[in-house]
């Protein structure tokens, strides 16, 4: 399988005194999408926080594409190629949605691939191509989570971390915004790691996924197993 594109060591971190994330290890592969799936304060996003900078570990080590990289700035990182979509979109909304997929691409200097890049994009999500002149807080739910992925890939991400992609919208957005995330990895070749707490449709959508309870991973396997766990099935399943 080669080398990992991100791997965790024995990772911890906590917000004061509360520990969030207990002595978590993980490996990605570059081409896979791997999920993180378990209930609400399991500790899914706080992992991806810390895989980013974004919460500062208080233990172990991330390595991504074999450096070691728990320490560096979380705006060092998209132009290495990891860059995540957080959850609750962030877009801004005061920009407009060009604006906003020009924001992605903030770092980068080769202007005539960024537009190829502006125009992938826009093949992806028709309606940002619609919506390019609207600003960012007047689109719908699903189209800011669209525009939020959209900003994501004008970095060119080798590595995308995603947190709650399906948050609060309609089931048929849910379906199109995981065939687009497919589509990346299939088409584009980007490495996913997937937090969601859709478990099914995350599992579905993965090669691999990682179980985690109270900050810990209890389980991890291939997805089309984990599927097929009854134990899986009946807590995180609705069986």
């Amino acid at each position: 399988m080669g080398a990992p594109i991100l791997e965790l060591r024995h990772v911890s971190a906590a917000y004061g005194r509360i520990k969030a994330i207990k002595d978590i290890s993980l490996v990605v592969h570059p081409g896979e999408v791997v999920s993180i799936i378990g209930a609400n304060g399991a500790g899914k996003s706080t992992t991806l926080m810390s895989i980013c900078g974004v919460l500062p570990i208080s233990g172990g080590e991330v390595y991504y594409d074999g450096r070691r990289i728990d320490g560096l700035a979380a705006d060092l990182l998209p132009s290495q190629g990891l860059c995540q979509v957080p959850e609750g979109r962030r877009i801004f909304p005061r920009l407009t949605v060009e604006e906003n997929l020009d924001m992605g691409a903030f770092f980068r200097r080769d202007k005539a691939a960024i537009e190829h890049d502006k125009n992938r994009v826009f093949q992806l999500f028709p309606i940002l191509l619609e919506r390019r002149r609207q600003h960012g807080g007047t689109l719908s739910g699903g189209e800011q989570q669209m525009l939020a992925m959209g900003r994501a890939l004008m970095s060119r991400p080798r590595l995308l971390l995603l947190d709650e992609p399906s948050l609060g919208l309609a089931p048929l957005i849910v379906q199109q915004i995981f065939r687009i995330i497919r589509e990346i990895n299939e088409v584009d070749g980007v490495t996913v790691v997937l937090v969601e707490q859709n478990a099914n449709l995350a599992l579905q959508a993965s090669t691999r996924g990682y179980v985690l309870e109270t900050g810990s991973v209890i389980l991890q396997d291939e997805a089309r197993a984990l599927l097929a766990n009854p134990d899986i099935r009946k807590a995180y399943l609705g069986e």
